[in-house]
């Protein structure tokens, strides 16, 4: 049997088992066992299969994951986000659209605290959406103002989606940091731009944000900024660590979780039932990534064996097109595979196949990363499926249909595809940090 319908074989199987309503980990895993099984025999598949699934186990950079998951826990329930979104409304002072362009300013703390998208989305949306619909503002912009910017924590540090990538394609995690960091500013403000552009052609989308508060001098008005401070000192120090070399991304990830905990104890947040909670939603989230990671790798690891890794290999450098074509191929399949897989099984199924053509193409993985984040966080917005579009629905207020939503994001995955292509075809937007700190 040929490695092409022995591929065709194993997608027919994904979708079968996912159309049935299988859970994607244990379709990964069932399917990766049959083929080991039906390939080596019983006993030599599920060794395989069992010494891949141990293998990513032991990485010890996996262990981030938890600690920055804890982290975005502890915040969400210490009222940090609040105190965020309270703290930059007044600070902005009086102009149009003061409150869209602070809930984007607020999202790039948050995804610099948490580096979970769906949590992000999710406080957003219960503290910001309300608010910008009280004050009159477009139900539509407020919706993709929520949307876009809760969807920066898949790209700004420390990004968990940055963190599964750089252990699949065996990068440094640093280094992604470090590149991903200027395209999520960018990102931020192409966003702030298009409000700003949109409100000043349409005046009425955006009332201005009359408060006693804000109708005080700047310098009076930069008290209200003491929110601020604690997550400012939290970003501060965990990025911190990370980009001096003084810790690891482990390491700061920890520090991190130690740092949310001090914060909830400086706000008088910090008590058993919110630290269980903390902990159960953590236990939760991360059990979900592992099972993905584990069906993912161990799928990966069992086509690789027959041939099927070097086979789309070859199939990719074998294209007769410009190297940046064969990776917005690639871009394009992560762009499908998105419509009906979790982002951790794209990344654990593609990534360690693309990875070696990008660096045959002579490109810089890294480099890749960025672009691959940026992929996977416009696929959070793309409806019919895009998570972000479901996040929010979940905690809008009433009459906010799932129409409403999927409509909404459409000028901001505009903007994002825009981003993208700029970072695409000047890869220093990305590479000029890491290249500094190298």
């Amino acid at each position: 049997m040929g490695i092409e319908l022995i591929t065709l074989l194993i997608v027919v199987a994904l979708l079968g088992l996912m159309a049935v309503g299988v859970p994607l980990g244990i379709t990964t895993l069932t399917v990766s066992l049959v083929t080991a099984i039906l390939y080596f025999g019983e006993r030599a598949g599920f060794f395989i299969v069992a010494a891949n699934v141990s293998e990513v186990l032991h990485k010890y950079e996996l262990i981030a994951v938890p600690f920055f998951v804890f982290m975005a826990n502890v915040l969400e329930r210490s009222g940090i986000a609040k105190s965020l979104f309270d703290s930059m409304a007044i600070a902005g002072g009086r102009f149009r659209g003061s409150v869209g362009v602070q809930t984007c300013v607020v999202a790039v703390l948050l995804a610099a605290m948490s580096g979970i998208m769906g949590g992000e989305i999710v406080m957003l949306g219960l503290i910001a959406l309300p608010q910008m619909l009280r004050l009159g503002y477009d139900k539509k912009l407020s919706i993709g103002i929520i949307c876009a910017a809760g969807a920066l924590a898949t790209l700004i540090p420390p990004s968990v989606v940055l963190i599964v990538y750089g252990l699949a394609a065996q990068v440094s995690i640093t280094k992604l940091f470090a590149a991903s960091a200027i395209p999520g500013i960018m990102l931020a403000s192409l966003y702030i731009t298009y409000i700003l552009v949109r409100v000043r052609l349409r005046p009425e989308m955006a009332p201005i944000y009359d408060i006693p508060e804000t109708g005080m001098p700047f310098f009076q008005r930069l008290k209200f900024l003491k929110g601020i401070i604690l997550p400012a000192a939290l970003i501060f120090t965990v990025l911190g660590v990370i980009y001096s070399g003084i810790a690891t991304v482990t390491e700061a990830a920890a520090i991190g979780a130690v740092g949310a905990l001090v914060v909830a104890g400086i706000r008088k947040e910090l008590n058993w039932t919110m630290a269980r909670d903390a902990m159960r939603q953590t236990v939760l989230t991360v059990g979900s990534i592992i099972w993905l990671v584990l069906g993912a790798v161990s799928l990966i690891g069992i086509y690789n064996r027959i041939g099927g890794g070097d086979f789309l290999r070859g199939v990719l450098t074998g294209l007769d097109m410009a190297p940046i074509m064969i990776v917005l191929v690639m871009m394009l399949i992560v762009m499908v595979l998105g419509t009906f897989l979790e982002w951790i099984a794209i990344i654990f199924i593609t990534v360690p196949i693309f990875a070696p053509v990008v660096v045959a193409l002579g490109f810089d993985p890294v480099w890749f990363g960025v672009l691959f984040a940026m992929n996977i966080q416009i696929y959070y917005l793309s409806p019919p499926f895009g998570p972000a579009c479901f996040f929010l629905k979940s905690v809008a207020p009433k009459g906010v249909e799932l129409q409403d939503i999927f409509v909404a994001v459409l000028p901001f995955i505009a903007l994002q595809a825009i981003g993208l292509a700029l970072v695409l075809f000047i890869p220093e937007i990305a590479m000029w940090l890491p290249n500094m700190l190298d």
